[in-house]
């Protein structure tokens, strides 16, 4: 009992600290602590799961520990997807640079590049349309060219439609 009560309890600060984007404490955490990354929290989630998207130094240092880049919860969803969905490409380009998939799909069948396109982070789906198999249908049956339709852009489609020709 000792033993998970620790564990919980390292996956809670861990957790906290990314969730913060405290690079110092999450450093001490991992490399002092000897904290292993994936450790999940009270609620089952790992640091990588809720750390804030926006800070890439949290995701390189969680990730160059032995993060688990391509983690999903109960829905389906990974850090891919959270990136996508809040247009951090930095953050991104780390997640697939350290192995991340981009072809993961969520429970809505969604791939990332089908929730950039609806969130309207253009600069994400540039960086996803050559690595996303862009044939693949979400639960509706909607393609990312059809998801990029519906968005409205034209850029979008384009910038699709290219690489469909080219795969």
């Amino acid at each position: 009992m000792q033993v998970v009560a620790n564990e919980e309890r390292a996956g809670r600060y861990l957790s906290a600290a990314a969730a913060t984007g405290d690079v110092r404490a999450l450093r001490r955490l991992l490399e002092e602590r000897r904290v292993h990354p994936d450790t999940a929290n009270e609620f089952g989630k790992t640091a990588l799961q809720v750390m804030m998207m926006g800070s890439t130094g949290v995701a390189l240092l969680l990730l160059q520990h032995g993060a688990n880049a391509n983690v999903q919860d109960g829905q389906g969803v990974t850090p891919v997807h959270d990136a996508a969905r809040t247009g951090f490409v930095h953050t991104l380009r780390a997640l697939v640079d350290f192995g991340a998939s981009v072809n993961v799909a969520d429970c809505s069948g969604a791939l990332p590049i089908h929730i950039a396109l609806r969130e309207g982070h253009w600069d994400v789906v540039e960086f996803l349309a050559p690595l996303s198999d862009l044939r693949h249908r979400d639960a509706c049956g909607r393609s990312a060219l059809d998801v990029a339709h519906s968005a409205g852009s034209g850029d979008m489609v384009a910038l699709l439609e290219h690489h469909l020709k080219s795969s």
